[in-house]
C-alpha cells in the first residue's frame, strides 16, 4: 500500500481533514488535523481515523498505522500542517 492511498482513505473518512502520511508500504505514520476532533477524547479521535482504514487493516493490506490527531487550534499551536 502506498502513502497516497492511505492519505486518500483517511480523507474519504474525514473530508475536512488535513492529512500527512509517511511509511514504508505496510507500516505508516499519519498526522491528521480536523475540526471533527474538537471536543472528543483521544480514543474517539483515534477511532474516527481507524474507521477509515478498518477494511485495509482487516485484510492485511495495511499492517500498522500510528496516528497523531490534532484539532486545527492544536495544529496551529504546534506549527504543523
Amino acid at each position: 500500500m502506498e502513502t497516497e492511498a492511505v492519505t486518500q482513505l483517511i480523507r474519504a473518512g474525514l473530508p475536512d481533514a488535513e492529512v500527512q502520511v509517511s511509511g514504508d508500504g505496510s507500516h505508516f505514520d499519519a498526522i491528521v488535523v480536523s475540526k471533527a476532533f474538537e471536543g472528543l477524547t483521544p480514543i474517539k479521535k483515534q477511532r474516527l481515523v481507524m474507521d477509515s482504514v478498518r477494511e485495509q487493516i482487516a485484510s492485511g493490506e495495511l499492517h500498522a498505522l500510528s496516528i497523531k490527531t490534532l484539532t486545527p487550534a492544536q495544529s496551529a499551536a504546534e506549527h504543523r500542517l
